[in-house]
C-alpha cells in the first residue's frame, strides 16, 4: 500500500487516522521532537494539564476563566465522542474539516509528520492550529502519563497537576509512586508546577521531580481560596476541587501574562464552563439521564459523594468498562451507586470488558444486555434517574444516540 502524501478531503483523512490505531501506543518523545524540530516549535504560552482525573474539567475551567478575561483560547482534550475534531477547539468551537485537512497535510509535508502515531499527529495538529489562530494561551491535555505523553514536547509556561489515583496500570505502573512519578515528569527543567491535594505518595513524586529539575512546584491553596459557595457550570461537589485548581492556575497565568484578572470575570467564567459527561443532568423522552465519565475507583469515589451531596439515589444504573480496569477496586463502589438494577450493555470497542462476564462479577441485579440502546429501554421501567457511567467510550455510545447532548 502506498503511503499516503497528501489528503484530499476529510474522509480520507479520517481513515488515515482510522488506520494509525485510536489506541496504539508507543511511549517515546523521539517522533514529536524530530517532528518539531524540522517545523519550528511554537513560541505562544502553554498550559499543560496532566493527571488522573479531572484533566479534562481543568480544561474546561481554566478555558472558561481565560475566555472570560478576553483571552482567545485553544484547547486540546481527550478522548472524543462522536468525531476526533472535539479534541481541538478554537474558543470553544471546533474547526472545519477543511481546517484539519490543510493542518494535516501541513503535518505530512514535514519529514517525520507520517511516522507519528494517532496521538502525536492529533497533538501536532492542534498545536498548529493555535499557531495559525494566534491564540493567546494554548491548553493542552496530556493523553496519558506525562513523562512520554506526546503533549510532553512542548515547554509549558505552566502545568497543572489534577488528583493522581490508580489507572492504566499496566503501562504507568501497579502503584500509585510509580504512576505518580510517571506524571511527575511533566515538570521541566526550571519551570513550574502547580497542585491541589494529592495523596502523600503522589505529592512526595510531585515534590522529588520538582527538586531534582530545579523546577518551582506551587500549591492552589496558596493562590487561591475555595470555591465552595460559588456556582460552577459543571456540577458535583468533586468540581469545587477542579475548579479551585483551575482558579489558582489562571491566576498564576495572568499574573505572570500582564493579564488583569477581576472576581466578576472568575465567577462568570467558573459558572459559564461546560463538559459534556460530567455528572451531566438531562432529559430524554421524559426520563432523567445522569450521564458520568467515571471510569475507575479514584472517579467512582467521587461520583458517589456526588451523588450523596445532591442527595441522588439513581433508581438504575448503565454500566461497562475497558478491560484495563481494576474491578476488585471498581465493583464495590458501582455496587452501592444503586440499589435497583445494573444494566450492562455490550460496547463497541476493541478494549472493552466482555458484557457478560461484567455482569456476571457485579452480581445478581446485572443484566448483559447487547447495546446502548436496549439497556435505555430496559431502564425505561424503572421511573427515576438513570445513571450511565463507566467509561467515555460508554458515553460516546449514548451521545451517538443524543448528539444534541454534547452542547449546552
Amino acid at each position: 500500500m502506498r503511503p499516503v502524501t497528501h489528503f484530499k478531503d476529510y474522509s480520507q483523512l479520517s481513515k488515515y487516522l482510522d488506520g494509525l490505531g485510536l489506541f496504539h501506543m508507543d511511549l517515546t518523545l523521539d517522533r514529536m521532537q524530530r517532528f518539531w524540530m524540522a517545523h519550528g516549535m511554537p513560541t505562544l504560552p502553554v498550559v499543560h494539564i496532566v493527571g488522573t482525573n479531572g484533566k479534562g474539567s481543568t480544561v474546561a475551567f481554566f478555558s472558561s476563566l481565560a475566555r472570560a478575561h478576553g483571552l482567545k483560547v485553544g484547547s486540546f482534550t481527550s478522548p472524543h465522542f462522536l468525531s476526533p475534531r472535539e479534541r481541538v477547539q478554537v474558543n470553544r468551537r471546533m474547526l472545519s474539516e477543511k481546517d484539519w485537512v490543510e493542518l494535516a497535510n501541513d503535518i505530512l509535508s514535514v519529514p517525520g509528520g507520517d511516522s507519528l502515531t494517532y496521538f502525536e499527529f492529533q497533538t501536532c495538529l492542534a498545536m498548529l492550529a493555535f499557531r495559525r489562530a494566534e491564540v493567546d494561551v494554548a491548553i493542552m491535555e496530556a493523553g496519558l502519563g506525562g513523562r512520554y505523553d506526546a503533549t510532553n514536547v512542548f515547554r509549558p509556561g505552566l502545568t497543572l497537576f489534577t488528583p493522581m489515583g490508580m489507572d492504566h496500570e499496566k503501562v504507568l505502573g501497579s502503584t500509585l509512586a510509580e504512576i505518580a512519578r510517571d506524571k511527575a515528569g511533566a515538570l521541566r527543567e526550571g519551570g513550574q508546577g502547580l497542585t491541589g491535594f494529592q495523596e502523600a505518595e503522589a505529592m512526595i513524586e510531585l515534590e522529588t521531580r520538582a527538586e531534582a529539575v530545579r523546577a518551582r512546584l506551587i500549591h492552589a491553596v496558596d493562590v487561591a481560596e475555595p470555591v465552595r459557595n460559588l456556582k460552577l457550570g459543571l456540577k458535583g461537589i468533586h468540581q469545587t476541587v477542579n475548579a479551585h485548581l483551575a482558579l489558582a492556575g489562571w491566576r498564576w497565568f495572568a499574573a505572570t501574562h500582564g493579564v488583569k484578572s477581576s472576581y466578576q470575570g472568575e465567577v462568570f467564567g467558573l459558572e459559564s464552563a461546560f463538559l459534556p459527561g460530567r455528572f451531566q443532568l438531562a432529559e430524554v423522552a421524559g426520563r432523567a439521564i445522569l450521564l458520568d465519565g467515571a471510569h475507575n475507583a479514584h472517579a467512582m469515589v467521587a461520583l458517589k459523594a456526588a451523588l450523596e451531596a445532591e442527595d441522588m439515589k439513581p433508581d438504575s444504573m448503565i454500566f461497562t468498562c475497558l478491560k484495563d480496569k481494576d474491578l476488585t477496586a471498581m465493583l464495590p463502589l458501582v455496587r452501592e451507586l444503586t440499589a435497583g438494577p445494573i444494566l450492562v450493555p455490550a460496547m463497541k470497542n476493541e478494549r472493552a470488558r466482555d458484557n457478560r462476564e461484567l455482569a456476571a462479577e457485579i452480581g445478581s441485579r446485572a443484566v448483559a444486555l447487547d447495546s446502548m440502546e436496549t439497556a435505555l429501554a430496559a431502564g425505561s421501567e424503572c421511573s427515576g434517574t438513570t445513571l450511565v457511567c463507566g467509561s467515555l467510550y460508554l458515553l460516546a455510545e449514548f451521545y451517538t444516540l443524543y448528539p444534541r447532548l454534547l452542547t449546552p
